[in-house]
């Protein structure tokens, strides 16, 4: 193998590792704030600039496979949440990922969204708020892949 073609390799490697950790986009498994348990497994994608993301799997011991959304107030009420969309309408705006929102499955509440990723892309800092981003509480996130 040539010593060009090791460069190249090399080079497109870490352009695609780059560009990979630039994006929200990808499987993330979310951390409760309050008790540090993982929660869940959220895949979020991106479609034409605008990133919005489903609950794929549930990990804490006590969920139930067929749980449903009792207190949503909108369309999602008695929903399943597997396979609910909890974030809707985020764009990025520079370092970070915000202008939609995010629901809070567990009390049926909605929030605008702020996310920020951080260690290379393998963290996510989802902060949910009513108002202004300094009234909320965030959640750190890992990526899964």
């Amino acid at each position: 193998m040539s010593l060009l073609f090791k460069s190249l390799a090399l080079t497109s490697m870490l352009v695609c590792g780059a560009v990979s950790a630039q994006t929200i986009a990808g499987a993330w498994k979310t951390i409760d704030d309050s008790t540090g348990k993982e929660r869940s497994i959220v895949r979020i994608t991106e479609a034409n600039g605008v990133f919005s993301g489903k609950v794929e799997k549930l990990l804490a011991p006590d969920a139930k496979p067929d749980a449903k959304c009792d207190k949503c107030t909108d369309a999602r009420k008695d929903q399943p949440i597997i396979g609910m969309t909890i974030i809707r309408d985020v764009k990025k705006n520079d370092d970070v990922f915000d202008g939609g929102d995010i629901l809070d499955a567990n009390n049926g509440k909605l929030y605008k969204v702020r996310m920020k990723l951080s260690d290379a892309g393998k963290k996510l800092e989802v902060r949910g708020y009513i108002g202004t981003p300094m009234l909320g509480r965030s959640q750190n996130w890992v990526r899964v892949e």
